[in-house]
């Protein structure tokens, strides 16, 4: 037993990281964290020839399980569903390809795969499994495995930003946004926005939130800058949210509203405002991720 948990706790963070990337939302990936050590404590150990690939096999079919039902409750859903967002420390940031997989932009497309597509696409392109390993985890051959790989990076490649965008420039874009906040202007919103921005607010049905995604600068940008009447009453901060600069919004000290940001070309064109108090626990801590 006690080998088992060395085992478990030496590769908590990576199956956390499978885990949440498989699902978007750190309460799940708990879950599954669960999950996978009560299986784990069952096993035979003398049969385990690799811990980690063994680990990440239960993780990956537990999160397969948790997605699906997910995928149900998003059904009923009230308003636009967004991934839960992380604090997360400043090495995620400098782990480029990680910082990327767990963006919040890409997260959003990850949720247009199918499950088994969304499993392997993140076994194979951020965890750099082997085909039989991933074959393994998602109980399919590794031919098959090869093709829904193929599959899941075209249908990602035409929805993810179109290039890797640095933490600076993001920084930038986060520093533009927050002053035409703070100075209530519009054009330098505009200025800032691509004028096909997308505006997604989640409030869970449990705070006021567009019920609807929201499309163009010319409706955005009214809408971000309104935004300065919350800040003066409260601080919009930046901070590292899951992988990238982000802004904190705090409500008499307590937080209120995460707004992530998804950069092309030096432009805002993507704004996540998750409002959802359900969601913010994780903004308070730092949360350790790897590879």
């Amino acid at each position: 037993m006690n080998f088992a948990t060395e085992a478990f706790m030496a590769h908590r963070n990576l199956l956390f990281t499978v885990a949440y990337e498989m699902l978007g939302s750190a309460a799940d990936a708990e879950d599954v964290l669960q999950e996978t050590w009560l299986r784990w404590a069952d096993v035979d150990l003398g049969t385990v020839r690799e811990p980690r690939a063994y680990l990440v096999r239960i993780t990956t079919r537990q999160a397969l399980g948790r997605l699906r039902t997910l995928g149900r409750r998003k059904e009923s859903y009230v308003g636009p569903w967004l991934p839960e967002p992380l604090l997360t420390a400043p090495d995620v940031a400098e782990d480029v390809e990680l910082a990327d997989s767990v963006s919040m932009a890409m997260l959003l497309v990850l949720e247009t795969l199918a499950p088994t597509e969304r499993a392997v696409f993140v076994l194979r392109e951020v965890f750099d499994l082997d085909y039989d390993e991933i074959a393994e985890a998602v109980g399919k051959n590794p031919a098959a495995v090869r093709q829904i790989a193929h599959r899941a990076r075209a249908h990602v490649a035409a929805r993810r930003p179109r290039g890797v965008v640095s933490a600076t420039e993001t920084r930038d874009a986060i520093e533009a946004f927050q002053q035409a906040i703070a100075t209530g202007n519009l054009q330098s919103m505009l200025d800032i926005l691509a004028p096909d921005v997308v505006f997604l607010g989640d409030g869970g049905g449990i705070k006021e939130a567009a019920p609807a995604p929201i499309v163009g600068a010319d409706r955005v940008a009214p809408l971000a800058v309104g935004l300065r009447r919350f800040s003066a009453a409260g601080s919009l901060q930046p901070a590292q949210v899951n992988g990238y600069p982000a802004l904190v919004l705090r409500l008499d000290g307590e937080i209120d509203t995460v707004i992530a940001v998804r950069i092309d070309g030096g432009l805002i064109t993507g704004l996540y405002a998750v409002r959802n108090p359900e969601k913010l626990s994780r903004v308070e801590r730092e949360t350790t991720l790897c590879r």
